[in-house]
């Protein structure tokens, strides 16, 4: 099982588009793998570098993040009976907070894997929250459901490897579309412990690290744009009560 002591990755994300040419890029960012049940508070003086708020997970009207996803996962007839969750997410930094991605490692009491929650956030404001039932190996696969690129519909499927968090980090999120994989995004990393002349030279290495990462996403997008790159009709969104960037 996964250690629950709250832990920080300096991580590289990467994507790559194949269809209909070549684009890729990468960001350097940091997360955190905390408890759901009990984030850290860090002292008065380094608060605003990192808030976990319920309201910025499922449905955001629970007290907890636990309790939104206990709720989420009782809407689908899972109940961990209390047992223990590890999220990585980014943390909300000097009142802002992106997260194209947060997972939930959860366990039954006894500490065996039970399944993992894959919550997107589009930068549409939409969230969504896929269940997934991984094998040894954290491999797992599901259909799309949610827009996330104004550049792919919503169709295909999501094949995603997402071993559980360990001193290093290393996922994959894959999407298939007739016969191909047009668009891979990978998450890796290394931990480190949280400390406070860590989490400092982090945050000055990174800063405003999560509007960056929201910021990028758009730039990016508008380069794909201009390069002739159509955009895909939006759907309405779905309410974000429980129930997910390619």
């Amino acid at each position: 099982m996964v250690s629950a002591a709250p832990a920080l990755y300096r991580v590289t994300v990467g994507h790559v588009r194949t269809v209909p040419w070549r684009y890729a890029l990468r960001h350097r960012t940091y997360m955190w793998l905390v408890d759901p049940d009990r984030p850290p508070r860090l002292p008065l003086p380094l608060r605003p570098l990192a808030g976990f708020d319920a309201r910025d997970h499922f449905a955001g009207d629970r007290p907890t993040i636990r309790a939104g996803l206990d709720a989420f996962l009782a809407g689908r007839g899972v109940d961990l009976r209390g047992g223990p969750v590890v999220m990585l997410t980014h943390a909300r930094v000097l009142g802002y907070v992106f997260n194209p991605l947060t997972l939930y490692w959860c366990h039954t009491p006894d500490g065996a894997p039970r399944c993992v929650v894959a919550e997107v956030h589009n930068t549409y404001g939409g969230r969504h929250c896929y269940l997934l039932e991984t094998d040894a190996a954290g491999r797992a696969s599901t259909d799309k459901e949610f827009y996330v690129s104004p550049f792919f519909p919503v169709d295909g499927r999501y094949r995603m490897r997402l071993p559980a968090p360990g001193d290093r980090l290393d996922l994959t999120v894959q999407l298939e579309r007739d016969g191909g994989r047009p668009f891979t995004a990978t998450v890796r990393g290394t931990r480190r412990e949280v400390r406070t002349r860590t989490l400092l030279g982090l945050a000055l290495r990174r800063p405003w690290s999560t509007l960056a990462v929201s910021a990028a996403i758009r730039l990016h997008g508008i380069r794909l744009h201009l390069r002739g790159l159509p955009v895909q009709p939006r759907p309405h969104d779905r309410p974000t009560h429980p129930e997910n960037v390619s």
